[in-house]
């Protein structure tokens, strides 16, 4: 087995400064480190357990591809959301229990990657497992 020491996600924006305003003041995700200079220089922010990193730029912006998706654990999904709608952020999708025990938010980065900000509640599995 490959022993990861640490990963990423890597976005390539269509506009970095876009993006940089997005990830770091709309959602506020604090930076991990930076890059390189000027406008398509590097950003990398805390994730969590992991770190998204901006770079580079795309030649256009990707059409929303369905197949990445970024999944963000947050404590409390409704407050998540009255925080990023003070911020500008637009809600795709309020906060909503799903049929599987866990309340999703969708937003959209500038680009059209979907987050997918999720509360894990209580009494969910994922949190608590007895016997295991």
């Amino acid at each position: 087995m490959v022993h990861v020491l640490s990963s990423r996600v890597l976005l390539r924006p269509s506009d970095p400064e876009r993006s940089r305003d997005f990830y770091g003041r709309r959602l506020g995700l604090a930076v991990h480190r930076e890059f390189g200079t000027g406008p398509e220089r590097g950003t990398v922010y805390f994730l969590g357990g992991g770190f998204l990193e901006l770079s580079g730029r795309a030649e256009a912006a990707p059409a929303g591809s369905p197949d990445v998706r970024l999944w963000l654990q947050v404590e409390d999904a409704e407050a998540a959301r009255e925080e990023l709608a003070a911020r500008g952020v637009e809600i795709v999708r309020p906060p909503v229990k799903e049929p599987w025990g866990l309340i999703e938010m969708w937003i959209e980065d500038p680009d059209g990657t979907p987050i997918v900000l999720v509360q894990i509640p209580e009494e969910h599995p994922l949190r608590y497992r007895p016997g295991i």
